[in-house]
C-alpha cells in the first residue's frame, strides 16, 4: 500500500527562531532542506515569515486622541530672547587645549540665570523649545524648579506622554493635579483620605501656607494611622508658618514611635523660644555653663552632662555619639543648640552676645560651645548672635583656624540681610584673600553688590600680578562669571593682556590669567545682553 505523504506545513516563527539559535546542523525546520545551503534557506524563510506576520496584522482600534495641550496666557518671549534660549539649550560644553576652557562662555551655566530672569518677567516658554528644556532639566536637578515654572502646564501635559519626562510630574506638588479649594471641606477630606502621597503632601502644604491651623488639624485626623516615613514628611510641612499654636501637637509628637519623627518635632519646638521644650533645654544647658568670677578674667566653665536620661531622649537628644566623638560633648552640643539664645544674657550677668562670645572658655570647650551657639543662631534665625559669632571679618581668627569654622560662618551669614552679607564677605576677602572665600561667596546674593564685586576683582588682580598658581582660583573665577555685576566688565578691560610673569611664577600662569579674564569679560557682556533681550 502506497503511503500518502504528509501535507507540507510552513514552519512557525518559533521554529525558525529555535533553528537559528541551535544552528541548522542540529535543527532544520520543515521548509528548509538539510545541507550546505540550509543557513541561507533559513534566512529566506525567516524573511517570508516576517513579511507574512506584518501583512497579516489586523487593524487595531484607534487609540483615543490626547486632549489638546493647555494654553499659556503669559506673554511670549521677545524674538531675541527666544533665539538666545535655543542657543543656551543647544550648547554642548567642550574643552579647549586639553583641560583649559578657552575664552568662550559656558552657556549651560548661564541657563539657570536666564530662566530666573525670564520667570521674573512672567514670560511663557516657546512651545518648540519645551522638549529641549525638559531634556535639560532631566539631566540637571538644579534646573528643574525654574525650568518647570517657565514651561508651565504644557510641561506636565508632555510629561504624561513621554516616560523620560515623568520627573516633571514628581517634581510638581500633587503631580500637576489641580488641588481643591481649602474652603471645600468635602473635597479636601476626600483627597486627604484617598489621594496619592504626592497629592496629600501638596494639599497639606497648600493649606498650611494659607491657614496654618487648618493644615495642622487636617494632619491630626489621620496622624496615628500614617506610616513613619509619611509622618516625617507631613511634620516637615509645619516649618511653614511655625508658631506657638503648633506646640501642643509637636509635644505629642515627642512621644512618637519613630526616632526621626521625635527628632524633627524637637527641632521645631526648639525653634520656638517660648515653648516648654525650649525652657527645659534652657535649664539643662544653663546647668552646664557657668561664669567663674573668681578668675582674674571672668571665664566660662563647662561641665558637660554625665548621662543622657530618658527626659533628654524624649526632647530629641540623640544618645549615641558618632564615631570619634565623645558622648559628653555630643550631648552638651545638642543641649546648647536647642536652648533659646535669650537664656545666656540673662544667665551671664546681662552681657551682650558680643561680650559673651568674647569670654574665655576653660578646658578647651570653646570650640564645642561656639559651634553649638552657631547652630542655635541659624536654627532660631538670630542675626544679633550671628554677628557676634561671625566677628569682625578682618580679625585674624576669621580666616581660620578659630572657634567658628568657615562652614559655620557661611551658615551664619544666611541669617543676615543681603547687603550686610556682601559687606562682611568683602571685608573678609580684603583681609584674607580668596583662597578661603569660596563657601562664603556662595551665600551672597546675585549679582554681587559693588563692594563685594570690587573686592573679588582686586583680589584676582593681586593674585594675577603675583604670578600665583592660577588654577587654584578657577572656582572663584567661575563664580565671578555667574555672579559679578555685568557693569564691572569695563573695569576688567585692563586685565586682558598677559601680565609680566615674575621669576618665581607658575609656568604659563600669565597666559592662563589673560584667557580667564577674557572669558570673564565675554561672559559678563553676554549676561548684560541676555538681560536686555528679556526686558520688555
Amino acid at each position: 500500500m502506497q503511503r500518502t505523504p504528509a501535507p507540507h506545513t510552513d514552519p512557525t516563527w518559533e521554529d525558525l527562531v529555535t533553528a537559528a539559535l541551535l544552528g541548522t546542523d542540529r535543527r532544520t525546520p520543515g521548509a528548509v532542506a538539510p545541507g550546505r545551503d540550509a543557513p541561507t534557506a533559513l534566512l529566506d524563510a525567516a524573511a517570508v515569515e516576517t513579511l507574512r506576520r506584518r501583512a497579516g496584522l489586523r487593524p487595531a482600534r484607534a487609540a483615543r486622541r490626547p486632549d489638546p495641550a493647555p494654553g499659556d496666557p503669559r506673554p511670549a518671549l521677545p524674538p531675541a530672547a527666544a533665539r538666545r534660549l535655543v542657543q543656551l539649550l543647544t550648547d554642548r560644553p567642550g574643552t579647549v587645549g586639553g583641560s583649559r576652557r578657552g575664552t568662550a562662555p559656558d552657556l549651560m551655566e548661564l541657563l539657570p540665570q536666564w530662566l530666573a530672569m525670564a520667570n521674573a518677567h512672567g514670560y511663557a516658554a516657546p512651545p518648540q523649545s519645551l522638549p529641549a528644556l525638559l531634556d535639560a532639566a532631566r539631566g540637571r536637578t538644579d534646573l528643574r524648579p525654574a525650568a518647570l515654572t517657565f514651561a508651565g502646564e504644557r510641561a506636565l501635559w508632555l510629561a504624561r506622554l513621554n516616560p523620560d519626562w515623568r520627573f516633571a510630574l514628581r517634581s510638581t506638588p500633587g503631580g500637576g493635579a489641580a488641588l481643591p479649594d481649602p474652603a471645600d471641606g468635602e473635597r479636601v477630606r476626600r483627597l486627604w483620605e484617598e489621594g496619592l502621597f504626592a497629592e496629600r503632601v501638596a494639599l497639606l502644604a497648600s493649606i498650611r501656607a494659607r491657614t496654618p491651623a487648618a493644615a495642622r488639624e487636617l494632619l491630626a485626623t489621620t496622624w496615628q494611622t500614617e506610616r513613619a516615613e509619611d509622618r516625617l514628611m507631613f511634620l516637615d510641612s509645619l516649618r511653614t508658618e511655625l508658631g506657638e499654636a503648633d506646640e501642643p501637637f509637636l509635644e505629642q509628637a515627642l512621644a512618637d514611635r519613630s526616632r526621626n519623627v521625635r527628632a524633627t518635632a524637637a527641632e521645631l519646638l526648639s525653634a520656638l523660644p517660648g515653648s516648654a521644650l525650649a525652657g527645659r533645654m534652657a535649664v539643662r544647658a544653663g546647668a552646664c555653663v557657668a561664669l567663674d568670677r573668681l578668675r582674674e578674667t571672668p571665664s566660662l566653665v563647662v561641665e558637660a552632662p554625665h548621662e543622657c536620661d530618658a527626659g533628654m531622649e524624649r526632647d530629641g537628644v540623640v544618645p549615641k555619639a558618632p564615631a570619634g566623638r565623645g558622648e559628653r560633648s555630643w550631648w552638651f552640643g545638642q543641649l546648647v543648640e536647642a536652648a533659646p539664645l535669650a537664656t545666656w544674657p540673662e544667665r551671664l550677668g546681662g552681657r551682650t552676645p558680643e561680650e559673651i562670645v568674647a569670654l574665655p572658655v576653660t578646658d578647651d570647650w570653646r570650640g564645642e560651645l561656639h559651634a553649638a551657639w552657631c547652630r542655635a543662631a541659624v536654627r532660631q534665625g538670630d542675626a544679633s548672635w550671628a554677628r557676634a559669632l561671625l566677628g569682625v571679618p578682618s580679625a585674624p581668627e576669621a580666616g581660620g583656624p578659630g572657634a567658628v569654622s568657615l562652614a559655620e560662618r557661611a551658615r551664619l551669614l544666611g541669617t543676615l540681610g543681603a547687603p550686610e552679607r556682601a559687606e562682611w564677605v568683602a571685608g573678609f576677602i580684603a583681609a584674607h584673600g580668596l583662597s578661603e572665600a569660596f563657601q562664603l561667596l556662595g551665600m551672597c546674593a546675585v549679582p554681587w553688590a559693588a563692594p563685594l564685586g570690587g573686592a573679588v576683582v582686586d583680589a584676582l588682580n593681586i593674585a594675577r600680578d603675583a604670578g600665583s598658581y592660577p588654577w587654584s582660583f578657577s572656582g572663584v573665577m567661575g563664580l565671578a562669571e555667574r555672579c559679578l555685576d555685568p557693569a564691572e566688565a569695563g573695569r576688567l578691560d585692563g586685565l586682558l593682556a598677559p601680565p609680566e610673569e615674575p621669576e618665581d611664577a607658575s609656568p604659563g600662569a600669565g597666559g592662563y590669567w589673560s584667557e580667564a579674564f577674557q572669558r570673564l569679560v565675554t561672559t559678563l557682556r553676554l549676561r548684560a545682553a541676555m538681560a536686555a533681550e528679556l526686558t520688555p
